[in-house]
């Protein structure tokens, strides 16, 4: 019965099919040449080991790692180029929103593969056999998944047994070969941010790596180690302060700087970049990188590319409030409608616990809160996926323009489509926390203001000014690393320390070591 609606699908016009056949050969073709002859002598050998083992079609699993600035990329383009100037399908994620939007034809892993939010030992993709999606993935040469040390381990190996089951009247050695015998490469930096466990212990966390799955054992290293961004700067005379300023960023990373205790590391933060006023520190860190809003003529529109990050959602929240006072704009505050899902259970009892006003008071990550506060000129974030083909996805930043009752016109801040107006309508959405014990829908508009946003939210964004407030030290693996990491000039970053009763230039990063025993 699976073999014949398989049939069917590919007798049809299988939509997903014709989507990735779409590109125009001849452009990639053009564009391919131009990668190849850029590519160092490093990325060459990535680029030749992946093409030899899709051309072979024996398949194979492959872990490109490199930190920020070493072409990862530029590889998966050229990759990408090559493959799909023959008509070649080529599937490109990422773990997050903002990592896809880099990637040609970009996608998330779990929008792509159908992966559950809630993962766990036995979990599989929602793909059935015979189906459209089911139907890519067997004609599908090369997956790319970036960002991959991000993401549960689980998440992986539920498209591992997926694709082995979907293969397997394709290939029948498909069950006993990894991802079903197709050739997949995972890329990502181990210094960064590891999969968020909530209330997991640093063994817990170090477990859900995708360096401790089983997958592991079948995969190939590669590495690039080449900062491709202080190359193209060379020519500039502070290429050597450009160079150290990557190498402490590095040292931070690797958790080889400063002083070790129980493993962690107290380091010591350049007087350069310091923030010394302590009085009023949320203040002091919003003139750093805000300045012009505390001119009586500021311009509110132009917020740039530019940041405040911390550790916890509670100074986040203080940060945008305090920004948001300073805008003369007009404020507009939406509410939003909260309900019980029709799914959950329902008698008198749990009805009047579950009432709209006890949902209202409900924070959690992930959705907005019940009351949104805003103006225009407003930095926000967008908390959804919206139109990934238009750059409008989770963690894409916007300014407000106008506010109506209904809708939300703002621009892009960043990336191909800066400039670009979109409309923000309200959507219905339900938090994934699996930790609050019954199911609820809020209808509101997908945003978070982003004056200041978390340190995990930052991840994957390119930012030209940071400012970091650390009222209290990190707590968790890579925290430090991605948030001095975001800029790639030491000019733009600002560091605030406010945990001391006395005034230190000192302060802890946290980083589990043993996450690159294997590595």
């Amino acid at each position: 019965m699976e073999m014949c609606s398989s049939h069917l699908v590919s007798s049809g016009i299988n939509r997903l099919i014709s989507d990735e056949q779409q590109y125009d050969r001849h452009r990639l073709a053009d564009e391919h040449s131009l990668y190849l002859q850029q590519l160092t002598d490093e990325q060459h050998h990535v680029y030749d080991r992946i093409m030899q083992s899709v051309n072979d079609g024996v398949g194979g699993v492959y872990f490109l790692y490199g930190y920020g600035g070493t072409g990862k990329t530029f590889v998966w383009k050229t990759l990408a180029s090559g493959l799909r100037s023959r008509g070649q399908i080529v599937l490109t994620v990422a773990s997050s929103g903002i990592a896809a939007l880099l990637l040609p034809g970009g996608r998330t892993a779990h929008s792509r593969f159908a992966i559950p939010l809630n993962v766990d030992e036995f979990s599989t993709c929602n793909i059935k056999q015979g189906s459209a999606l089911a139907e890519l993935i067997i004609k599908t040469k090369l997956i790319i998944w970036d960002e991959a040390p991000m993401v549960n381990k689980h998440c992986i190996e539920a498209l591992d047994r997926t694709m082995r089951d979907l293969l397997r009247f394709k290939n029948v050695h498909s069950e006993e070969q990894p991802f079903g015998g197709k050739t997949i490469v995972f890329g990502g930096d181990f210094r960064q941010i590891l999969p968020v466990i909530p209330k997991g212990s640093r063994q817990d966390i170090v477990n859900a790596t995708i360096n401790s799955s089983y997958i592991w054992n079948s995969c190939n290293m590669l590495k690039l180690t080449r900062n491709m961004r202080l190359q193209a700067d060379d020519a500039n005379v502070h290429s050597s302060e450009l160079k150290d300023f990557a190498e402490w960023i590095l040292s931070i990373g690797d958790g080889k700087c400063g002083e070790s205790k129980d493993g962690i590391d107290t380091i010591q933060i350049p007087n350069d970049i310091l923030i010394k006023e302590w009085e009023d520190p949320i203040a002091a860190i919003c003139r750093a990188i805000y300045p012009e809003m505390f001119w009586p003529s500021n311009s509110v529109y132009e917020v740039e590319d530019r940041a405040i990050l911390a550790p916890t959602l509670q100074i986040v929240d203080e940060i945008n409030r305090y920004m948001m006072s300073l805008n003369p704009c007009e404020s507009q505050t939406y509410y939003s409608s909260d309900k019980a899902c029709p799914t959950e259970p329902s008698n008198e009892l749990i009805a009047s616990i579950h009432t709209p006003e006890f949902l209202n008071t409900i924070r959690c990550s992930g959705i907005p809160n019940h009351e949104l506060t805003v103006k225009v000129g407003t930095p926000i974030m967008l908390l959804r996926n919206i139109d990934h083909s238009a750059g409008l996805c989770n963690g894409t930043r916007l300014v407000i323009t106008k506010l109506g009752k209904h809708i939300i016109e703002a621009k892009s801040m960043t990336g191909k489509n800066a400039g670009q107006k979109v409309f923000i309508p309200r959507m219905t959405l339900s938090p994934s926390d699996h930790r609050i014990p019954f199911k609820f829908q809020r209808r509101q508009f997908p945003i978070m203001v982003s004056y200041a946003m978390t340190i995990n939210k930052s991840q994957g964004q390119s930012l030209s000014k940071v400012g970091l407030i650390l009222k209290k030290p990190v707590f968790t693996h890579g925290q430090l690393y991605v948030a001095i990491s975001r800029v790639t000039n030491k000019k733009g970053l600002k560091i605030l320390l406010c945990h001391e009763e006395e005034r230190s230039n000192e302060t802890d990063n946290v980083v589990f070591k043993e996450v690159f025993r294997n590595v």
